[in-house]
Protein backbone atom coordinates (compact mmCIF):
# COMPACT_ATOMS: atom_id res chain seq x y z
CA UNK A 1 0.00 0.00 0.00
CA UNK A 2 1.53 2.90 -0.96
CA UNK A 3 -0.22 5.68 0.69
CA UNK A 4 -2.47 3.64 3.77
CA UNK A 5 -2.85 7.29 5.13
CA UNK A 6 -4.71 8.73 1.95
CA UNK A 7 -6.66 5.37 1.47
CA UNK A 8 -8.13 5.22 5.02
CA UNK A 9 -9.04 8.81 4.45
CA UNK A 10 -10.90 8.16 1.52
CA UNK A 11 -12.85 5.23 3.10
CA UNK A 12 -13.71 7.60 6.15
CA UNK A 13 -15.17 9.89 4.09
CA UNK A 14 -16.93 7.79 1.45
CA UNK A 15 -18.89 6.48 4.59
CA UNK A 16 -20.65 9.67 4.67
CA UNK A 17 -21.41 10.14 0.82
CA UNK A 18 -22.78 6.53 0.56
CA UNK A 19 -25.22 4.01 1.42
CA UNK A 20 -22.79 1.62 3.71
CA UNK A 21 -25.27 -1.45 2.70
CA UNK A 22 -25.51 -1.51 -1.25
CA UNK A 23 -24.02 1.81 -2.77
CA UNK A 24 -24.45 0.73 -6.17
CA UNK A 25 -28.15 0.14 -5.92
CA UNK A 26 -28.47 3.92 -4.57
CA UNK A 27 -26.11 5.35 -7.24
CA UNK A 28 -28.75 3.22 -10.14
CA UNK A 29 -32.07 4.51 -8.52
CA UNK A 30 -30.53 8.06 -8.58
CA UNK A 31 -29.34 8.00 -11.98
CA UNK A 32 -32.60 7.04 -13.05
CA UNK A 33 -34.66 9.81 -11.37
CA UNK A 34 -32.44 12.41 -13.25
CA UNK A 35 -34.23 11.72 -16.42
CA UNK A 36 -31.27 12.41 -18.49
CA UNK A 37 -32.00 13.02 -22.00
CA UNK A 38 -30.36 10.67 -24.40
CA UNK A 39 -28.58 13.41 -26.67
CA UNK A 40 -26.64 14.16 -23.84
CA UNK A 41 -22.52 13.50 -24.88
CA UNK A 42 -20.97 14.70 -21.61
CA UNK A 43 -21.04 14.57 -17.48
CA UNK A 44 -19.60 16.38 -15.48
CA UNK A 45 -19.65 15.12 -11.73
CA UNK A 46 -19.28 17.51 -9.03
CA UNK A 47 -17.41 15.37 -6.08
CA UNK A 48 -19.21 11.76 -6.68
CA UNK A 49 -17.11 10.23 -3.79
CA UNK A 50 -15.93 6.64 -4.93
CA UNK A 51 -17.72 6.76 -7.94
CA UNK A 52 -20.50 4.15 -7.69
CA UNK A 53 -22.22 6.39 -10.69
CA UNK A 54 -19.93 6.20 -13.28
CA UNK A 55 -20.56 2.33 -14.37
CA UNK A 56 -24.19 3.28 -14.35
CA UNK A 57 -23.64 6.05 -17.26
CA UNK A 58 -20.87 3.82 -18.66
CA UNK A 59 -24.06 1.43 -18.77
CA UNK A 60 -26.89 3.81 -20.09
CA UNK A 61 -24.42 6.13 -22.30
CA UNK A 62 -21.57 4.08 -23.86
CA UNK A 63 -20.39 6.76 -25.95
CA UNK A 64 -20.34 9.50 -23.41
CA UNK A 65 -17.59 11.32 -21.64
CA UNK A 66 -17.70 11.49 -17.78
CA UNK A 67 -15.41 13.97 -15.76
CA UNK A 68 -15.12 14.18 -12.39
CA UNK A 69 -14.41 17.09 -10.31
CA UNK A 70 -13.20 16.18 -6.80
CA UNK A 71 -12.89 18.19 -3.43
CA UNK A 72 -11.14 15.81 -1.30
CA UNK A 73 -8.60 12.75 -2.00
CA UNK A 74 -10.58 9.93 -3.60
CA UNK A 75 -9.06 7.56 -5.76
CA UNK A 76 -8.85 7.62 -9.77
CA UNK A 77 -11.07 5.89 -11.57
CA UNK A 78 -10.01 4.13 -14.41
CA UNK A 79 -10.42 5.66 -18.43
CA UNK A 80 -12.34 8.66 -16.24
CA UNK A 81 -10.46 12.42 -16.67
CA UNK A 82 -10.86 13.56 -13.19
CA UNK A 83 -9.09 16.61 -11.67
CA UNK A 84 -8.76 17.98 -7.78
CA UNK A 85 -8.45 21.91 -7.41
CA UNK A 86 -9.24 24.67 -5.76
CA UNK A 87 -7.73 26.84 -8.13
CA UNK A 88 -10.41 27.95 -10.80
CA UNK A 89 -8.15 28.50 -13.74
CA UNK A 90 -6.98 24.79 -13.70
CA UNK A 91 -10.57 23.50 -13.05
CA UNK A 92 -11.22 25.55 -16.56
CA UNK A 93 -8.67 24.52 -17.96
CA UNK A 94 -9.19 20.98 -16.96
CA UNK A 95 -13.09 20.96 -18.35
CA UNK A 96 -12.04 23.04 -21.93
CA UNK A 97 -9.54 20.09 -22.41
CA UNK A 98 -11.85 16.97 -22.13
CA UNK A 99 -15.25 19.02 -22.95
CA UNK A 100 -14.27 21.54 -25.94
CA UNK A 101 -17.25 20.61 -28.00
CA UNK A 102 -19.65 20.95 -24.39
CA UNK A 103 -22.54 23.31 -24.72
CA UNK A 104 -26.31 23.76 -22.36
CA UNK A 105 -27.71 20.84 -24.96
CA UNK A 106 -25.57 18.47 -24.54
CA UNK A 107 -24.17 18.23 -21.26
CA UNK A 108 -25.31 17.33 -17.73
CA UNK A 109 -23.85 18.35 -14.58
CA UNK A 110 -24.37 15.84 -12.01
CA UNK A 111 -24.35 16.74 -8.28
CA UNK A 112 -23.96 14.09 -5.33
CA UNK A 113 -26.13 15.83 -2.96
CA UNK A 114 -24.18 13.99 -0.13
CA UNK A 115 -21.15 15.97 -0.77
CA UNK A 116 -23.16 19.08 -0.21
CA UNK A 117 -24.19 18.71 2.93
CA UNK A 118 -20.63 17.19 3.64
CA UNK A 119 -18.36 20.18 2.28
CA UNK A 120 -20.90 23.52 1.66
CA UNK A 121 -18.62 26.01 0.86
CA UNK A 122 -16.20 24.13 -1.38
CA UNK A 123 -18.77 22.27 -3.08
CA UNK A 124 -20.62 25.15 -4.31
CA UNK A 125 -17.28 27.06 -5.60
CA UNK A 126 -16.93 23.68 -7.55
CA UNK A 127 -20.60 23.59 -8.90
CA UNK A 128 -20.33 26.77 -9.83
CA UNK A 129 -17.18 26.51 -11.78
CA UNK A 130 -19.29 24.00 -14.00
CA UNK A 131 -21.81 26.00 -14.30
CA UNK A 132 -19.81 28.97 -15.65
CA UNK A 133 -18.27 26.47 -18.41
CA UNK A 134 -21.39 25.83 -19.54
CA UNK A 135 -22.55 29.32 -19.98
CA UNK A 136 -19.45 30.18 -21.60
CA UNK A 137 -19.29 27.40 -24.22
CA UNK A 138 -23.20 27.59 -25.09
CA UNK A 139 -22.42 31.49 -25.52
CA UNK A 140 -19.63 30.57 -28.01
CA UNK A 141 -21.83 27.52 -29.67
CA UNK A 142 -24.87 29.91 -30.15
CA UNK A 143 -22.75 32.16 -32.08
CA UNK A 144 -21.44 29.82 -33.76
CA UNK A 145 -24.96 28.55 -35.17
CA UNK A 146 -25.93 32.38 -36.08
CA UNK A 147 -22.88 32.73 -37.99
CA UNK A 148 -20.85 30.17 -38.83
CA UNK A 149 -21.57 29.86 -42.35
CA UNK A 150 -20.71 33.67 -42.27
CA UNK A 151 -17.21 32.85 -41.01
CA UNK A 152 -16.53 30.26 -43.35
CA UNK A 153 -17.80 32.29 -46.22
CA UNK A 154 -15.58 35.44 -45.01
CA UNK A 155 -12.40 33.00 -44.35
CA UNK A 156 -11.86 32.39 -48.19
CA UNK A 157 -12.84 36.40 -49.14
CA UNK A 158 -9.64 37.27 -47.29
CA UNK A 159 -8.30 35.18 -48.66
CA UNK A 160 -8.72 36.77 -51.90
CA UNK A 161 -7.36 39.90 -50.60
CA UNK A 162 -4.19 38.85 -48.27
CA UNK A 163 -1.67 39.96 -50.03
CA UNK A 164 1.32 40.69 -47.08
CA UNK A 165 1.23 38.41 -44.61
CA UNK A 166 3.69 39.34 -41.94
CA UNK A 167 6.16 36.73 -40.40
CA UNK A 168 7.27 38.16 -36.45
CA UNK A 169 10.12 38.03 -33.93
CA UNK A 170 9.30 37.78 -30.21
CA UNK A 171 10.14 41.45 -28.66
CA UNK A 172 11.30 42.83 -25.41
CA UNK A 173 8.69 45.95 -25.10
CA UNK A 174 5.69 46.13 -23.21
CA UNK A 175 2.51 45.94 -24.24
CA UNK A 176 -0.84 47.76 -24.14
CA UNK A 177 -4.13 46.43 -25.55
CA UNK A 178 -7.01 48.26 -25.64
CA UNK A 179 -10.65 47.54 -25.16
CA UNK A 180 -13.78 49.84 -26.04
CA UNK A 181 -15.07 49.80 -22.79
CA UNK A 182 -15.86 53.67 -21.20
CA UNK A 183 -12.81 53.36 -18.57
CA UNK A 184 -10.32 53.85 -21.81
CA UNK A 185 -10.90 57.31 -21.61
CA UNK A 186 -9.18 57.61 -18.44
CA UNK A 187 -5.58 56.01 -19.67
CA UNK A 188 -5.76 57.65 -23.12
CA UNK A 189 -3.65 60.61 -22.07
CA UNK A 190 -1.27 57.55 -20.49
CA UNK A 191 -1.23 55.50 -23.24
CA UNK A 192 0.02 58.64 -25.22
CA UNK A 193 2.22 59.26 -23.37
CA UNK A 194 3.78 56.15 -23.39
CA UNK A 195 3.16 54.97 -26.97
CA UNK A 196 6.81 55.54 -27.92
CA UNK A 197 8.38 52.78 -25.44
CA UNK A 198 5.66 49.83 -26.40
CA UNK A 199 3.63 47.78 -28.36
CA UNK A 200 -0.16 49.13 -28.80
CA UNK A 201 -2.27 46.19 -29.69
CA UNK A 202 -5.96 47.77 -29.85
CA UNK A 203 -9.35 46.17 -30.28
CA UNK A 204 -10.56 47.19 -33.74
CA UNK A 205 -13.52 48.59 -31.49
CA UNK A 206 -11.18 50.89 -29.95
CA UNK A 207 -8.87 52.21 -32.78
CA UNK A 208 -11.12 54.82 -33.31
CA UNK A 209 -10.88 56.71 -30.48
CA UNK A 210 -7.07 55.99 -29.89
CA UNK A 211 -6.55 57.84 -33.56
CA UNK A 212 -9.06 60.95 -32.33
CA UNK A 213 -6.64 60.94 -29.25
CA UNK A 214 -3.05 60.86 -31.39
CA UNK A 215 -2.17 57.20 -30.56
CA UNK A 216 -0.98 55.26 -33.79
CA UNK A 217 -2.05 51.53 -32.62
CA UNK A 218 1.21 49.46 -34.11
CA UNK A 219 -1.72 46.21 -34.81
CA UNK A 220 -5.52 46.19 -34.66
CA UNK A 221 -6.67 42.65 -34.14
CA UNK A 222 -10.32 41.89 -35.64
CA UNK A 223 -12.34 38.26 -35.07
CA UNK A 224 -15.74 39.62 -35.66
CA UNK A 225 -17.38 37.62 -38.51
CA UNK A 226 -20.35 39.95 -38.31
CA UNK A 227 -21.48 42.83 -40.67
CA UNK A 228 -21.30 45.06 -38.14
CA UNK A 229 -17.74 45.10 -37.25
CA UNK A 230 -17.26 46.27 -40.64
CA UNK A 231 -18.06 49.38 -39.11
CA UNK A 232 -15.07 49.81 -36.68
CA UNK A 233 -12.32 48.67 -39.38
CA UNK A 234 -14.31 51.75 -42.14
CA UNK A 235 -13.49 53.87 -39.10
CA UNK A 236 -9.74 52.67 -38.75
CA UNK A 237 -9.27 53.16 -42.89
CA UNK A 238 -10.47 56.90 -42.64
CA UNK A 239 -8.66 58.03 -39.67
CA UNK A 240 -5.10 55.61 -41.42
CA UNK A 241 -2.67 59.05 -41.56
CA UNK A 242 -1.53 57.71 -44.79
CA UNK A 243 -2.07 55.01 -47.09
CA UNK A 244 1.35 53.38 -46.22
CA UNK A 245 0.68 53.43 -42.32
CA UNK A 246 2.82 50.83 -40.82
CA UNK A 247 -0.23 49.55 -38.65
CA UNK A 248 -0.72 45.80 -39.04
CA UNK A 249 -3.68 43.64 -38.87
CA UNK A 250 -3.99 40.87 -36.40
CA UNK A 251 -7.22 38.93 -38.11
CA UNK A 252 -8.65 35.73 -37.98
CA UNK A 253 -9.25 34.99 -41.47
CA UNK A 254 -12.81 34.51 -40.39
CA UNK A 255 -13.11 38.41 -39.44
CA UNK A 256 -15.64 40.60 -41.44
CA UNK A 257 -12.88 42.94 -43.66
CA UNK A 258 -13.38 45.47 -45.75
CA UNK A 259 -12.14 45.02 -49.48
CA UNK A 260 -9.88 48.32 -48.36
CA UNK A 261 -7.69 45.86 -46.25
CA UNK A 262 -6.12 44.56 -49.78
CA UNK A 263 -3.24 46.99 -48.94
CA UNK A 264 -2.47 46.32 -45.08
CA UNK A 265 0.05 44.15 -43.29
CA UNK A 266 -1.65 40.83 -41.92
CA UNK A 267 -0.13 38.80 -39.20
CA UNK A 268 -2.92 35.90 -39.45
CA UNK A 269 -4.84 34.22 -36.67
CA UNK A 270 -5.39 30.61 -36.34
CA UNK A 271 -7.97 29.18 -34.51
CA UNK A 272 -6.60 26.13 -34.17
CA UNK A 273 -8.99 24.38 -35.87
CA UNK A 274 -7.66 21.28 -38.58
CA UNK A 275 -9.40 22.84 -41.00
CA UNK A 276 -7.83 26.27 -41.00
CA UNK A 277 -4.53 24.81 -40.36
CA UNK A 278 -4.52 22.04 -43.46
CA UNK A 279 -5.06 25.08 -45.68
CA UNK A 280 -2.76 27.48 -44.05
CA UNK A 281 0.03 24.47 -44.66
CA UNK A 282 -1.22 23.68 -47.87
CA UNK A 283 -0.64 27.53 -48.85
CA UNK A 284 2.22 28.01 -46.76
CA UNK A 285 1.36 31.39 -44.72
CA UNK A 286 2.39 31.75 -41.45
CA UNK A 287 0.26 32.41 -38.85
CA UNK A 288 0.16 32.23 -35.00
CA UNK A 289 -2.69 29.81 -33.13
CA UNK A 290 -4.38 31.53 -30.87
CA UNK A 291 -7.81 29.94 -29.81
CA UNK A 292 -11.33 31.25 -29.83
CA UNK A 293 -12.29 32.61 -26.50
CA UNK A 294 -15.55 34.13 -27.23
CA UNK A 295 -14.49 38.36 -26.93
CA UNK A 296 -11.18 39.88 -29.37
CA UNK A 297 -9.85 41.87 -26.04
CA UNK A 298 -9.03 37.74 -24.45
CA UNK A 299 -7.74 37.08 -28.33
CA UNK A 300 -5.25 39.77 -27.79
CA UNK A 301 -3.94 39.26 -24.30
CA UNK A 302 -3.20 35.64 -26.14
CA UNK A 303 -1.40 37.26 -29.40
CA UNK A 304 0.75 39.72 -26.78
CA UNK A 305 2.07 36.65 -24.67
CA UNK A 306 3.34 35.37 -28.05
CA UNK A 307 4.40 38.86 -29.19
CA UNK A 308 6.22 40.11 -26.23
CA UNK A 309 8.61 38.57 -23.63
CA UNK A 310 7.73 41.93 -21.08
CA UNK A 311 4.66 43.18 -19.15
CA UNK A 312 1.07 43.86 -20.54
CA UNK A 313 -1.51 46.44 -19.70
CA UNK A 314 -4.78 46.33 -20.20
CA UNK A 315 -7.31 49.25 -20.75
CA UNK A 316 -11.00 49.56 -21.57
CA UNK A 317 -11.59 46.51 -20.26
CA UNK A 318 -14.79 47.32 -18.19
CA UNK A 319 -17.20 44.37 -19.33
CA UNK A 320 -20.02 46.92 -17.97
CA UNK A 321 -22.18 49.40 -18.74
CA UNK A 322 -21.79 52.77 -17.17
CA UNK A 323 -25.31 54.39 -16.42
CA UNK A 324 -26.23 54.24 -20.39
CA UNK A 325 -22.43 54.23 -21.48
CA UNK A 326 -21.74 51.28 -22.84
CA UNK A 327 -18.35 52.61 -25.11
CA UNK A 328 -15.47 54.77 -25.05
CA UNK A 329 -16.32 57.93 -27.19
CA UNK A 330 -15.72 58.51 -29.93
CA UNK A 331 -17.15 55.02 -31.29
CA UNK A 332 -17.72 53.57 -34.57
CA UNK A 333 -21.46 53.26 -33.99
CA UNK A 334 -22.33 56.82 -32.80
CA UNK A 335 -23.08 58.13 -36.31
CA UNK A 336 -25.53 54.98 -36.40
CA UNK A 337 -27.44 56.41 -33.30
CA UNK A 338 -27.26 60.11 -34.16
CA UNK A 339 -28.51 59.30 -38.13
CA UNK A 340 -31.39 57.63 -36.66
CA UNK A 341 -31.52 60.79 -33.87
CA UNK A 342 -35.15 62.15 -34.28
CA UNK A 343 -38.12 63.35 -31.61
CA UNK A 344 -39.37 59.65 -31.25
CA UNK A 345 -35.90 58.46 -31.25
CA UNK A 346 -34.08 61.08 -29.46
CA UNK A 347 -29.96 59.37 -29.16
CA UNK A 348 -30.19 59.23 -25.43
CA UNK A 349 -33.26 56.76 -25.32
CA UNK A 350 -31.33 54.86 -27.86
CA UNK A 351 -28.41 54.62 -26.09
CA UNK A 352 -30.76 53.94 -22.82
CA UNK A 353 -32.22 50.45 -24.89
CA UNK A 354 -29.16 49.55 -26.25
CA UNK A 355 -27.28 49.82 -22.32
CA UNK A 356 -30.57 47.78 -21.20
CA UNK A 357 -30.24 44.92 -23.38
CA UNK A 358 -26.45 44.81 -22.95
CA UNK A 359 -27.29 44.50 -19.35
CA UNK A 360 -30.08 41.76 -19.81
CA UNK A 361 -27.94 39.23 -22.34
CA UNK A 362 -25.74 38.60 -19.91
CA UNK A 363 -22.93 38.25 -22.18
CA UNK A 364 -20.55 40.84 -20.51
CA UNK A 365 -20.62 38.85 -17.29
CA UNK A 366 -19.48 35.98 -18.84
CA UNK A 367 -16.99 37.73 -20.03
CA UNK A 368 -16.00 38.93 -17.53
CA UNK A 369 -16.56 36.08 -15.10
CA UNK A 370 -13.79 34.82 -17.76
CA UNK A 371 -11.48 37.08 -17.26
CA UNK A 372 -11.10 37.26 -13.65
CA UNK A 373 -10.59 33.47 -13.50
CA UNK A 374 -8.04 33.55 -16.70
CA UNK A 375 -6.27 36.57 -14.58
CA UNK A 376 -5.11 33.88 -11.60
CA UNK A 377 -3.26 31.91 -15.19
CA UNK A 378 -1.69 34.27 -16.74
CA UNK A 379 2.01 34.69 -15.77
CA UNK A 380 2.80 37.59 -13.21
CA UNK A 381 3.19 40.35 -15.56
CA UNK A 382 -0.50 41.13 -16.70
CA UNK A 383 -1.35 44.35 -14.99
CA UNK A 384 -4.59 46.87 -15.42
CA UNK A 385 -3.74 49.92 -16.76
CA UNK A 386 -3.71 52.62 -14.12
CA UNK A 387 -1.23 55.67 -13.78
CA UNK A 388 1.80 54.16 -11.80
CA UNK A 389 1.20 50.49 -14.05
CA UNK A 390 1.77 53.00 -17.40
CA UNK A 391 4.64 55.13 -15.17
CA UNK A 392 6.71 51.99 -14.90
CA UNK A 393 6.60 51.35 -18.84
CA UNK A 394 8.93 54.38 -19.00
CA UNK A 395 11.03 52.85 -16.04
CA UNK A 396 11.55 49.76 -17.03
CA UNK A 397 12.29 50.27 -20.62
CA UNK A 398 14.63 53.46 -21.29
CA UNK A 399 14.71 52.30 -25.45
CA UNK A 400 12.44 53.36 -27.66
CA UNK A 401 10.52 50.67 -30.43
CA UNK A 402 11.84 50.31 -33.87
CA UNK A 403 9.99 48.95 -36.65
CA UNK A 404 12.02 45.82 -36.91
CA UNK A 405 9.29 43.46 -35.00
CA UNK A 406 7.57 42.20 -38.07
CA UNK A 407 8.54 41.62 -41.66
CA UNK A 408 6.29 41.08 -44.83
CA UNK A 409 6.56 37.87 -46.27
CA UNK A 410 7.63 37.93 -49.97
CA UNK A 411 6.78 35.10 -51.40
CA UNK A 412 4.19 35.31 -54.69
CA UNK A 413 1.26 33.28 -52.97
CA UNK A 414 -0.59 33.69 -56.60
CA UNK A 415 -4.32 33.30 -56.57
CA UNK A 416 -4.93 31.89 -52.32
CA UNK A 417 -8.71 31.44 -52.53
CA UNK A 418 -8.99 28.82 -55.28
CA UNK A 419 -5.94 27.57 -54.14
CA UNK A 420 -7.45 27.63 -50.30
CA UNK A 421 -10.91 25.61 -52.12
CA UNK A 422 -8.43 23.11 -53.52
CA UNK A 423 -6.77 22.13 -50.41
CA UNK A 424 -9.61 21.60 -48.48
CA UNK A 425 -11.75 19.71 -50.96
CA UNK A 426 -8.42 17.60 -51.25
CA UNK A 427 -8.05 17.20 -48.03
CA UNK A 428 -11.84 15.97 -47.28
CA UNK A 429 -11.01 13.20 -50.21
CA UNK A 430 -8.13 11.94 -47.71
CA UNK A 431 -8.93 9.19 -44.89
CA UNK A 432 -6.29 10.80 -42.91
CA UNK A 433 -8.04 14.16 -42.63
CA UNK A 434 -11.70 13.76 -44.02
CA UNK A 435 -13.29 12.58 -40.44
CA UNK A 436 -11.65 15.72 -38.28
CA UNK A 437 -12.30 18.18 -41.26
CA UNK A 438 -16.23 16.56 -41.53
CA UNK A 439 -16.79 17.06 -37.68
CA UNK A 440 -15.66 20.56 -37.29
CA UNK A 441 -17.40 21.50 -40.63
CA UNK A 442 -20.58 19.68 -39.16
CA UNK A 443 -20.51 21.90 -36.30
CA UNK A 444 -19.77 25.31 -38.22
CA UNK A 445 -22.44 25.12 -41.26
CA UNK A 446 -25.24 22.71 -39.92
CA UNK A 447 -24.69 23.44 -36.22
CA UNK A 448 -24.06 20.05 -35.37
CA UNK A 449 -27.83 19.05 -35.62
CA UNK A 450 -27.43 16.47 -39.08
CA UNK A 451 -25.22 13.97 -39.52
CA UNK A 452 -23.80 14.42 -43.04
CA UNK A 453 -21.90 12.79 -45.57
CA UNK A 454 -19.23 14.18 -47.36
CA UNK A 455 -21.00 14.61 -51.14
CA UNK A 456 -23.01 16.56 -48.93
CA UNK A 457 -20.35 18.48 -47.35
CA UNK A 458 -18.66 19.10 -50.53
CA UNK A 459 -22.28 20.40 -51.74
CA UNK A 460 -22.57 23.02 -48.99
CA UNK A 461 -18.98 24.54 -49.38
CA UNK A 462 -19.16 24.86 -53.20
CA UNK A 463 -22.84 26.43 -52.67
CA UNK A 464 -21.67 28.57 -50.06
CA UNK A 465 -18.11 30.02 -51.78
CA UNK A 466 -18.94 30.08 -55.16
Amino acid sequence: MENPGAELNAFSQACKLHSRYNPQAEAARYIDSLKIKENVKYFILIEPGLGYIVPVLREKYADCVILVLHIDDFPAMENIPCIKSAQSNQIQEFLETHAGCANADNTQIIEWRASLNYYKEAYIKLLSQAVDFIKRKDAGSRTTAAFGKRWFKNFFYNLGILNNPLLYRQSDLPVIITGSGPGLEKTLPLIKEAQKYCIIIAASSSAFALSKNGITADIIIATDGGNWALHHMYSCKRTQKTPESKTALAVSLCAALPSQSEDSSFLILNDGSFWQSVILHELSLPSIIVPQRGTVTATAVDLALVLSSSNIYLAGMDFSVNDIRTHVKPYSFDNLFFGRGSRFTPVYSQCFFRSTMMRKGGSMDIYASWFKTQMESWPKRIFNAESAAMQQIKNDNKKEKKDDYFKVCTADFGSLKNKGINALLNALKNSEYAKDIKNELDSLLFSGKNSINSHKLESAIKELIF
